[in-house]
């Protein structure tokens, strides 16, 4: 039975560093939950040895992910929103060369990358396929060791836990699922936007809510800029060359700008041709995806892997459709977070648990209810699109080649855009009340389909592209 957990549109969408949620966010957050349970322990200045186990997905794709560097930023103190990204490989280089930790940024340990942090590939932990367990050894000859779950998206569950770190709050309006959304949205005339702000209340003060979005929209906005105006050739080994500056150059012609505004203003100017368009929604997501593959700061949406798809289809809307206000983009990323809490509340966001239709698959239904809703569709029409956005994602494999978030994953990003507008399209242009699939059966499907799946193709690069293209990696 699936927990019944409040979710905000700040769990949802998080900013942090790629290239993966569940795989470099969520470890790093764990590493940070165990140095703060150390301390509230008072165990924090006693500890003399730290060791680190990770087990299945998170040890089979874990360095080609970036689970090694984000834990051991973790543990040292670092905070995934505010690091700066340009130091990453200088502070691990130091620690390796060292052989020291700063737990905490507080208390400094010897430690040794090789012996400390263990790779157990073929050991997996009963409640997910994410477990990481941290054994901290005292002075005192004693030990005190937590292990954690990293669920997707960024989420992290603690074992022992109830998997749901928020404080309990009374929700004016709590959804489980699609159809209790769309009973509120009826008896109230709210848009499902208007439904996420109303139960954001609880939390915090509309101002606050409005100010953090926007601070999230700045993320991706700045993500996207810098990946389409950065070349070269993405870390880990594959020798994958970055697109998205090149397309972007090649798209934008000789038109001059000098900001993200002046951007905007030179794309419109290219026109709105069917292939143009197409081109360009398909940069803005290579862009992001390359920055996310290179330890840039992405936000979630709802995962790393997937952070493409929602940001190029509302940056189709800004450039596109006159969708550049605050209040739109509020409208959007609020809307696309209720989409988002429904899959993970009834299935799962985690590739290692579902699968990228997990991943690619919920990220183009969040976009698709989120354009819809923005464009004026109904509430009816909102949840249609994210049925049928999902609907053609059911089965999506996940297999990443050499365990990066590289091959396939950057390009299925540029899809799950194209496939969220098409699905919009549809639902604007269909009667929802004649619709044979409900967004709630879907969700079923994909859940059905996610516990069938074999595990070789939940992000373990067992099967799939990551056993049939014969690419040798260097050792790390």
């Amino acid at each position: 039975m699936m927990q019944r957990e409040q979710i905000s549109v700040f769990d949802i969408f998080k900013i942090g560093i790629g290239p993966s949620s569940s795989h470099t966010l969520g470890p790093w957050r764990a590493a940070q939950q165990f140095t703060a349970s150390l301390k509230k322990q008072g165990l924090l200045d006693e500890v003399a040895q730290i060791k680190i186990l990770l087990y299945g997905s998170l040890a089979k794709t874990g360095k080609g992910h970036g689970t090694d560097i984000a834990i051991l930023l973790g543990l040292n103190g670092a905070d995934p929103v505010t690091f700066d990204v340009n130091a990453i490989d200088t502070t691990i280089a130091d620690i390796k060369k060292d052989h020291l930790l700063v737990l905490n940024g507080e208390k400094i340990i010897s430690f040794d990358y090789d012996e400390d942090l263990i790779f157990l590939f073929f050991e997996s932990l009963p409640f997910h396929p994410n477990a990481v367990t941290f054994q901290a050894f005292l002075d005192s000859e004693k030990a005190f060791s937590e292990t954690y779950y990293s669920i997707g998206g960024g989420f992290v569950v603690k074992e022992g836990d109830a998997g749901n770190e928020k404080e309990q709050v009374e929700l004016p309006f709590p959804v489980e699922k699609a159809s209790e959304l769309l009973h509120w949205c009826l008896t109230t005339g709210l848009k499902v936007s208007e439904i996420v702000m109303e139960n954001e209340l609880a939390w915090r003060t509309e101002t606050e809510t409005r100010k953090g979005i926007v601070q999230h929209f700045t993320v991706m906005k700045d993500c996207m800029y810098r990946g389409c105006h950065t070349s070269g050739f993405l870390p880990g080994g594959l020798n994958v060359g970055r697109r998205a500056a090149a397309l972007n150059k090649r798209l934008i012609g000789n038109q001059v700008y000098t900001n993200y505004e002046s951007w905007i203003m030179a794309i419109r100017k290219g026109g709105n041709g069917f292939n143009y368009i197409l081109d360009w929604v398909s940069c803005f997501a290579l862009a992001v995806n390359e920055e996310n593959a290179s330890f840039g700061r992405v936000v979630t949406a709802p995962t790393n892997g997937a952070a493409g798809v929602i940001p190029a289809v509302l940056q189709y809307y800004i450039t596109f459709c006159d969708g550049f206000t605050e209040e739109k983009i509020i409208q959007f990323i609020a809307c696309a977070s209720e989409i988002g809490s429904i899959f993970k509340k009834g299935a799962t966001i985690s590739a290692a648990m579902g699968g990228c239709q997990a991943e690619i698959g919920v990220s183009s239904a969040m976009a698709a209810a989120a354009l819809t809703e923005c464009m004026g569709g109904s509430q009816r029409q909102v949840l249609m699109a994210a049925e049928i956005a999902m609907e053609h994602h059911l089965g999506l494999t996940c297999d990443p080649i050499g365990g990066l978030v590289q091959i396939p994953c950057i390009e299925r990003n540029t899809m799950g855009a194209i496939k969220a507008i098409t699905a919009s399209q549809l639902a604007l242009q269909s009667n929802p009340d004649k619709a044979k699939v409900s967004l709630d059966a879907v969700v079923n499907t994909m859940w059905e389909t996610a516990l069938d799946m074999n595990s070789k193709y939940k992000e373990t690069s067992d099967g799939g592209l990551a056993t049939n293209i014969p690419i040798s990696l260097p050792e790390c």
